[in-house]
């Protein structure tokens, strides 16, 4: 007797390896629902969580939890559970967490960075990014100053995209709109990429991943595969292994776009020729 439709789990899609990064639960930016969504399509082999998870730095100064952050948490657990192994690697934002590096509770490991080698032999280093960012390392005053500024970007970005939706139309990210225009952005982010391209070099590694600056990318810099996770409070985007060993980036707004375009194809097909 076949089952009723309605029944039917969706199949999950086995992977190799999954990477998110800077998901900042405890703010009100945090786009939880979409990650949890993401995050029940997958069964990887391992997860990822590279740095700024939760975010301590805005916890300290009261505390915003719904729902939907304990559902993120709840994700991650049920996938440790049933087999995935999962690998936090500590950020600025939940750097509280860094005097508890290589704590291992079951499935779950808690480390500072990692190694992780692809299905096709590539020696990859996984790490937050911090440690290359000098305005963190060296003038945490201005980190914080620039957060509060960030901080209101992602206000109006909220807003934004409130009425983006009421009207109809996907996901799109102001910030990360405004760090392809600004040029001060742009020497930023170029700046991050050699130093840590630079350190995988001296190390004699074949490439990256990471996350910190909030954009997604993937692209050799110079000799070097450099792979940024990008984030879940703006792009809400991660990185995919396959089981050849190739690496996806994954963006929610090319996926709702896509989702768009095919429902306007089957309205066009279903429409009654006149």
């Amino acid at each position: 007797m076949s089952r009723p439709l309605h029944d039917v789990k969706p199949t999950k899609q086995s992977v190799r390896t999954l990477w998110i990064s800077d998901v900042h639960l405890g703010t009100r930016d945090c786009k939880a629902q979409h990650l949890a969504s993401f995050l029940k399509r997958y069964k990887p082999e391992t997860l990822y969580l590279v740095g700024d998870i939760i975010d301590g730095w805005r916890l300290r100064g009261g505390i915003y939890w719904p729902q939907t952050h304990s559902n993120v948490i709840r994700r991650l657990l049920t996938m440790s559970k049933r087999g995935t192994e999962v690998i936090y690697v500590t950020g600025n934002h939940d750097e509280f967490l860094r005097r508890y590096s290589k704590l291992v509770l079951g499935n779950i490991q808690l480390v500072d960075e990692a190694e992780h080698v692809t299905a096709d032999g590539r020696r990859l280093l996984v790490i937050h990014g911090d440690q290359f960012d000098v305005i963190t390392r060296y003038h945490k005053w201005l980190a914080f100053l620039g957060d509060s500024a960030y901080g209101l970007t992602l206000t109006l970005n909220r807003w934004l995209n409130h009425w983006r939706e009421r009207w109809g139309y996907g996901y799109w990210s102001l910030s990360a709109y405004l760090k392809h225009k600004v040029k001060t952005a742009v020497s930023f982010i170029s700046d991050f990429e050699e130093a840590i391209a630079h350190e995988c070099v001296k190390r004699g590694l074949s490439g990256v991943v990471c996350g910190h600056i909030h954009h997604a990318e993937i692209r050799r810099v110079g000799a070097v595969e450099y792979h940024n996770c990008g984030d879940w409070v703006e792009s809400c985007t991660a990185l995919i292994e396959h089981w050849d060993g190739h690496i996806q980036l994954y963006r929610l707004a090319e996926e709702q776009s896509l989702r768009g375009h095919r429902r306007s194809k089957r309205a066009d097909v279903a429409e009654p020729v006149a």
